[in-house]
């Protein structure tokens, strides 16, 4: 039993209801304008206070992606979402432009693998915005596994890879001319180039034109985060013994042993705790001062940031010792159901690595292993970048992801000959 057990979680998050309840409440009260205890400083602070308490507190739910439009050749063009394919453990959202008009030129599709690390595949909102003028694009929406009866079966690294396959094979079906490009962010690096190598083994003619693995763990002995000597450190019967729950009555999925989001929210957080310190600070003080915009992003960012989801036990501990602990893949020791998986059988899929300078999840070089994994790709189809100045988030989202890699992904996808420059 983890020393955090699902049951202590839930029993401390009811605990607490009547206490948001009456923060609510006085909230209301408080910021009334014909309350005029709500123009003083003291009014302001108390509101403030219970603002930030019951955002401390609550439980967040999944964000939608509320991408209803974009801008292409100059055009508003209204988007759609819907679900192409489907699974127990994901669906396969399309965000389906409404054109009046299509573009000049055909557009290439664009799968977005999202990874399955406990966040939800909202979190990459501005990464879909980003190339929804440029792309058809699709993204894999990873399903909550506290929601799913064990009726449903279970869910490994395998099952995933096998997920990804099928996609692929969907969505070649109705290519009618234009490449399939696929993009995977952190951790379905690992599944994405996994899943490639098993379809070039087998000669299947779904196999996607290109990949594109950003901050990845490819090899973790490169550059060692914080993360990764913590999972060498410990081992995978220590995360069997500390990180695993039972998902309790209540829940669709009651009796289903998880990897719970909140364990996994805790771990980023205490990476960098001043940051989340000062943020609520900052957040109490922009309400206190009536800057309505500043406290605002920070609202939209932690909807995002603590709304988390639960992973099956038999994925997150088969990910872990697969790739943190055994380093299989670069070993060359990963296999898929018996079967080897062998990077040296990729040869018609060209691959682009894009890594952050400053990435404190996964380090310097991690993704750039794939290059020395994937011998059979020709030169001329392998690219590297980096991005200099920005972290493990900001490689795939935020003002330098828009502006400096997703031109660069562009380049990579139009031009095989010219070789991607680092960035600066």
């Amino acid at each position: 039993m983890p020393p955090f057990s699902y049951e202590m979680i839930e029993m401390a998050y009811f605990a607490l209801s009547p206490a948001r309840a009456v923060s609510n409440a006085t909230q209301s009260w408080l910021k009334s304008p014909a309350n005029p205890l709500s123009y003083t400083p003291v009014g302001r602070n108390l509101a403030a206070s219970g603002e930030v308490f019951e955002r401390m507190t609550r439980r967040y739910p999944k964000p939608r992606f509320g991408l209803n439009k974009t801008l292409i050749e100059g055009t508003v063009t209204p988007v759609a979402e819907r679900v192409v394919w489907a699974r127990p453990f994901c669906k396969l959202i399309h965000f389906e432009r409404q054109f009046e008009k299509g573009p000049s030129e055909p557009q290439p599709k664009l799968l977005i693998v999202a990874p399955m690390s406990g966040h939800h595949a909202t979190l990459l909102r501005g990464t879909v915005e980003a190339f929804l003028p440029f792309y058809d694009v699709y993204i894999t929406d990873w399903i909550d596994a506290r929601t799913l009866p064990l009726a449903d079966g279970h869910f490994d690294l395998d099952d995933y890879i096998d997920y990804l396959m099928s996609m692929f094979g969907a969505l070649s079906k109705e290519l009618h001319g234009v490449p399939l490009h696929t993009l995977g962010v952190c951790q379905p690096s690992v599944p994405l180039i996994a899943a490639m190598a098993l379809m070039e083994a087998a000669d299947s003619p779904h196999v996607p034109a290109s990949m594109t693995l950003m901050g990845g763990p490819i090899d973790t002995r490169r550059s060692p985060t914080k993360v990764n000597l913590l999972a060498q450190e410990r081992g995978s019967v220590w995360f069997r013994h500390n990180c695993i729950s039972t998902v309790p009555f209540g829940y669709r999925g009651a009796g289903r042993d998880v990897y719970p989001g909140f364990l996994q929210l805790a771990g980023f957080m205490a990476m960098n705790i001043d940051r989340h310190v000062t943020a609520h600070i900052d957040l109490f003080n922009h309400l206190v001062e009536g800057d309505g915009d500043s406290a605002e992003k920070h609202r939209d960012f932690y909807d995002e940031y603590l709304s988390v989801m639960d992973l099956t036990a038999e994925f997150y501990l088969q990910t872990v010792d697969t790739v943190f602990v055994r380093h299989a893949l670069p070993k060359g020791e990963m296999t898929h159901r018996g079967a080897r998986v062998d990077l040296a059988a990729i040869h018609r899929v060209k691959m682009l690595t894009v890594e952050g300078e400053n990435d404190d999840i996964s380090g310097f070089g991690q993704t750039f292993a794939a290059h020395d994994l994937c011998i059979n790709i020709p030169a001329s189809m392998k690219f590297n970048y980096v991005q200099a100045k920005v972290g493990h988030y900001g490689v795939f989202n935020g003002s330098r992801f828009r502006n400096e890699i997703v031109p660069q992904i562009r380049q990579f996808h139009s031009v095989g000959e010219k070789n991607c420059e680092t960035g600066s």
